[in-house]
């Protein structure tokens, strides 16, 4: 069985990884082809070219890449119909992925599956509509997805989340972090201000001046700022005004899983998170990290999305647990005081988030089969059919 994925970023490379494992349990001579990150080629994957150059987010972000972005569409749909696989997994990415998935469907019968729905239950409902032209199958990464993805004419399956089945840092790897990073036993703070370069550059001096604030009656916290491998650089750029004597987690020199329990390790040991909207929440939540939600985007797509958004929350612990128990500071919001404030709030009452973090990582399937073996049988089972 031959299989090509498609992951344009570092939640998407989980993703992939995830259901790449999976299917090697059930197909042990399965091939894999395509492009993807560090956790999927640690999987077997080699990839046509590297998944950082997909990282963009924004509407007006694309932009200064759209001829590129729109050669490396082309490149990668032609590969498709190169290769002839039995079925192509696009990853998230839409705006990337669903182009590929365009193109090979307008020039062949190749089967279709998209790894995570559109939030089309926040915002631009009729993408479902356009995304049943070109995509057989959706894998769901919410429970409450599948009838979005149905109604629209897809077949869809729920199959959780993979940070769900993500081990829990121990005692001794957060001993073994706090050693490496000479950090004592001082209170920690983590900073997550994006995995992409526009995300890192927009929110890192927001989260700077947030946090001399948030720390001037607290000098003995440490601030830990896990950086993804292709943004180490540009985060410790941002970094030398920021108070807490920040220490970078530089995943670059390790292997992908001393990797992986070196971030679970931080996250585990932090007493409170900021970080930007995104699938952080999620992994924060799986170690029972409170945290405050902050969050900025250039400001055409601010004003585009003020339009389209319609939910009263982003952040995926909130609606997962239909409850508001992460603070969010967005788009106007998304302010150096307010962020404080928020800060303070939950350094105040950090037990007030453990519940709706407990229900969210039940709800995405914590304590069952793990979401990547998942995925894979409800990939096999529909392409059986």
């Amino acid at each position: 069985m031959r299989v090509f994925l498609v992951a344009g970023e570092p939640s998407g490379d989980r993703l992939g990884a995830a259901l790449m494992d999976g299917l090697q349990e059930l197909v042990p001579d399965i091939e894999f082809d395509g492009v993807g990150g560090p956790l999927m080629q640690a999987q077997g994957l080699v990839s046509r070219f590297p998944m950082s150059e997909l990282s963009v987010m924004g509407l007006v972000e694309v932009l200064p890449k759209f001829f590129h972005l729109k050669r490396r569409i082309s490149e990668t749909a032609q590969a498709v119909l190169d290769t002839r696989p039995d079925v192509l997994i696009t990853i998230d990415s839409p705006d990337f992925s669903l182009r590929v998935a365009k193109l090979v469907k307008a020039a062949s019968d190749i089967r279709t599956v998209h790894y995570v729905a559109p939030s089309v239950w926040a915002w631009r409902p009729g993408r479902a509509d356009k995304m049943a032209k070109v995509i057989d199958h959706v894998l769901a990464l919410l429970p409450f997805e599948p009838p979005y993805m149905e109604r629209a004419g897809m077949e869809c399956d729920f199959v959780g989340h993979p940070v769900v089945n993500e081990p829990i840092a121990s005692n001794q790897d957060i001993a073994q972090f706090r050693a490496d990073h000479e950090l004592g036993d001082a209170p920690i703070i983590l900073a997550l201000p994006g995995s992409r370069r526009g995300e890192v550059d927009r929110l890192a001096p927001v989260f700077g001046e947030a946090l001399q604030i948030f720390l001037r009656d607290r000098p003995e916290t440490r601030v830990v700022v896990p950086a993804v491998a292709h943004m180490v650089d540009a985060v410790k750029e941002h970094l030398q005004d920021w108070p807490g004597r920040p220490v970078v987690v530089d995943p670059r020199d390790l292997p992908s899983d001393q990797a992986q329990i070196q971030k679970r390790a931080a996250f585990a040991a932090a007493d409170l998170a900021l970080a930007a909207s995104g699938t952080v929440s999620l992994e924060l939540a799986a170690q029972a990290t409170p945290m405050v939600i902050a969050y900025n985007l250039n400001w055409l797509t601010t004003l585009i999305a003020k339009r389209m958004v319609k939910l009263d929350t982003v952040t995926l612990v909130n609606l997962v647990s239909d409850t508001r128990s992460v603070p969010e500071r967005l788009l106007d919001d998304c302010q150096p005081e307010k962020i404080a404030k928020a800060l303070r709030q939950v350094a105040e009452t950090p037990d007030d988030q453990q519940q709706a973090m407990s229900i969210t990582m039940e709800r995405l399937g914590r304590g069952g089969e793990a979401p990547g073996l998942r995925a894979a049988k409800a990939v096999l089972r529909r392409m059986k059919r």
